[in-house]
């Protein structure tokens, strides 16, 4: 089972490493031939990205309370449920605040999220040598991808296009707020080359072309879909009975597979709300949804960070 489970992990690794690849290619393509200013390609392929990675975290009652009581499931959803709804009402109130803590919470969890992948991995591989400090990878991993794509030239045009109260949510601290990511960053890169650890360098280092070349929409939604929610997949797969199943006959595809399919039927319903939310709206449909796309999948997020913790802290220990 291990083979299997190691292959799939560096697999994924390569998939979502690839994928961003792409996207930063696509980016560059996309801005000169249509221009930077054009948002059709942008939003279809943040819409696409955002598609791919919210079903990663609509496993987290299966994953939290394995085999409990029916009773006991409905009262964690309920509560899951709860805090989702109450962060969306928390950011269509307060925008910017509510933006503000978004942003924070996130590069804090999606960057100890994919420090944890990191750390199955090489205990999957059973690699020798000096292990990855958590802060190491996990400042820089969380920082680039979240914030910078958010205080680079071009985010006051995307974010005036989803919710112009946005457009100003750094209060003008731009320049510091670069200085402090890109002195964490060049930190932690330093920290991972005197630990030899080229390839994670190599992970930070497209993070760091994704965050500059693509679209902030694209950036923030690229990773979110095609790195963070595929690495997080693949460690859930560490967890579900099906995915353990598979990976005795050998089958890290079907192992995968399970961790994905219970998933898909959130994002069905993500879409319905999402819709359903926009028809109560004052806006039109067109203008309002990808607001209200991203206005979900941030609040799901809260949750979602809370219920992972536990996960997260158990990788680092294993």
């Amino acid at each position: 089972m291990n083979q299997s489970h190691l292959a799939l992990f560096r697999r994924v690794r390569l998939i979502s490493s690839s994928a961003v690849a792409l996207a930063i290619a696509l980016s560059v393509i996309f801005s000169t031939s249509l221009g930077a200013e054009s948002l059709n390609w942008q939003i279809a392929m943040a819409a696409l990205a955002l598609a791919m990675g919210i079903p990663h975290g609509a496993l987290d009652h299966l994953v939290t309370l394995k085999n409990s009581a029916p009773l006991r499931m409905a009262f964690f959803i309920t509560l899951y449920v709860c805090a989702a709804l109450l962060a969306i009402w928390t950011l269509l109130q307060w925008n910017v605040f509510g933006f503000i803590a978004v942003v924070l919470m996130s590069s804090l969890h999606f960057g100890v999220g994919d420090s944890a992948f990191i750390s199955e991995l090489d205990r999957l591989g059973n690699r020798q040598g000096a292990s990855i400090p958590v802060w190491a990878y996990a400042s820089a991993g969380g920082l680039l991808p979240v914030i910078i794509p958010l205080v680079n030239s071009r985010s006051s045009d995307a974010l005036g296009k989803i919710n112009a109260n946005l457009i100003n949510w750094h209060y003008g601290f731009t320049a510091y707020i670069q200085i402090a990511v890109a002195g964490i960053s060049t930190l932690s890169l330093m920290t991972l080359l005197f630990r030899k650890r080229f390839r994670d360098v190599l992970d930070i280092a497209l993070l760091a072309a994704l965050a500059i070349f693509a679209p902030p929409l694209v950036a923030f939604s690229v990773y979110f879909g095609c790195w963070h929610a595929m690495r997080h997949t693949a460690r859930l797969t560490s967890l579900l009975p099906n995915s353990l199943q598979a990976y005795e006959r050998g089958s890290e595809l079907g192992a995968f597979k399970a961790a994905v399919l219970p998933g898909l039927p959130a994002l069905l319903g993500t879409i319905i709300f999402i819709a359903l939310l926009a028809g109560f709206s004052q806006t039109e449909l067109s203008t309002s949804f990808l607001w209200l796309t991203l206005v979900t999948v941030w609040a799901l997020t809260v949750p979602h960070m809370i219920v992972t913790a536990r996960l997260d802290r158990a990788a680092f220990k294993g």
